[in-house]
């Protein structure tokens, strides 16, 4: 069973059904069936049963008449109001949060991403313990506990737990360290990053795919993927890059999950280009979007330059399009609202591989604005510099005089630093 509250009076972007239908994904990615939806609206949440009692003694008596083992509350409960659900239900009770857990603990497939989701199921779990854990004894083997540690340490207290809290942050840490080692070693190759960023589901693996032949695993699922994956592109100009695919985004994304994966989402932070998947065909859209926009504002890499792209555009031209005139003229109709919607995104089927070469221009051509006029003689001695100058910025003009090599041409702005002590404040 499913269950969503609506409070009146607060504005989102998200109605309460629509929330729900994404919950049903959510279960249906996890392995639940779902048998039924319980929704009400609410001036507040009860702060012991997150819904009016009326509605609980309904929910309790549909859960009996449809056979049901599990409800899904909409929004994180709080550790009692879970307590007190589970027994006036007489059945587990999740919430959204241990979902996303849930799912993430099926799709980690690295170390990394496997270090990231067990902190976060940890510092869920950890307020909702209780003295003996009986609680925990009812998750074996089902959603909201696999992968978890309530499976075989049901004696753990929250000392042990506690503990272990601080050791997977360590070793996080550590991670954390080694990917900054990384971006410093990429950053002096000079190696431009455009990462990938969008709603979950919006097709950020299956673009990666067509645009590197990554090969990583594409579905049609929320949270198909959860481990980054970074390949090496070419880009029209001959100019290489670096494409970055993250883990996608979802309405009211738990905080212990951000914090859990900041290591992998300081990639956002050091790339010079994001693109931001949109699916074309989504009727939430938009409203996935500004998800999306809301999160990077919370991370602080808002102010990056964005490229937006919708994809799955394949899915507003039906086959009968090519034979049958009614289709080709909605077909018609559906892009031309698109592109008056988005007029500066570019629209591609990864699946079909269409518009791809468009948006490697302008990919390229995002990258190229950040680039700056400069002319400067180098001593011999900066050779390193030279070099740098050949492999990531464009060289128009290279002389050897006297005192060293004489360069001109264009190079990203965030090099202007090295080159800047022998401008002599000319650039």
């Amino acid at each position: 069973m499913l269950v969503g509250l609506e409070l009146a009076g607060r504005d989102g972007l998200w109605t309460v059904e629509e929330s729900l239908a994404e919950l049903r994904q959510l279960a249906e990615t996890a392995g639940a069936t779902v048998v039924g939806t319980v929704t009400q609206r609410l001036r507040e949440v009860n702060p012991a049963y997150y819904i009016g009692r009326g509605k609980l003694e309904e929910l309790a008596e549909l859960r009996l008449e449809l056979g049901a083992d599990l409800a899904i509350f909409d929004d994180e409960l709080s550790p009692s109001q879970q307590r007190n659900l589970e027994q006036a239900l007489g059945a587990k009770v999740i919430d959204r949060t241990a979902l996303i857990l849930d799912i993430f603990g099926q799709r980690a497939r690295t170390h990394e991403g496997r270090l990231q989701v067990e902190l976060a199921q940890y510092e869920y779990l950890l307020p909702r313990l209780r003295r003996q854990w009986t609680h925990l004894s009812r998750q074996m083997g089902g959603i909201g506990a696999r992968g978890g540690p309530g499976e075989t340490q049901l004696e753990v207290d929250r000392r042990k737990v506690g503990e272990r809290i601080a050791d997977l942050k360590r070793e996080i840490e550590r991670v954390r360290r080694h990917r900054a080692l990384y971006r410093q070693q990429r950053e002096s190759e000079g190696i431009p990053v455009v990462a990938l960023v969008g709603y979950t589901n919006a097709g950020k693996s299956t673009l990666l795919n067509a645009l590197s032949q990554a090969g990583v695993l594409a579905e049609d699922k929320l949270f198909a993927t959860l481990d980054p994956t970074t390949r090496r592109i070419e880009l029209p100009t001959g100019r290489a890059a670096l494409l970055t695919d993250t883990v996608g985004f979802i309405q009211k994304l738990p905080p212990t999950v951000v914090a859990a994966f900041r290591a992998t989402l300081e990639e956002l932070s050091s790339a010079d280009l994001l693109v931001h998947v949109l699916d074309a065909d989504h009727p939430n859209r938009r409203e996935q979007g500004r998800t999306v926009e809301n999160v990077l504002a919370d991370l602080g890499v808002a102010d990056k330059p964005v490229l937006a792209v919708l994809n799955k555009i394949d899915k507003l031209i039906p086959p009968e399009a090519a034979r049958d005139g009614e289709a080709a003229a909605f077909a018609r109709a559906s892009l031309r609202d698109l592109i008056r919607d988005y007029s500066d995104a570019v629209l591609v089927s990864a699946r079909y591989g269409w518009g791809l070469r468009h948006l490697l221009d302008k990919i390229d051509a995002a990258l190229s604005a950040d680039l700056i006029d400069i002319s400067v003689t180098l001593p011999y001695a900066a050779t390193d510099l030279v070099n740098l100058f050949r492999r990531r910025g464009r060289l128009l003009e290279e002389n050897h005089g006297r005192t060293g090599t004489r360069v001109k041409g264009s190079i990203p702005r965030r090099y202007l630093p090295l080159y800047a002590p022998y401008l002599g404040g000319k650039a």
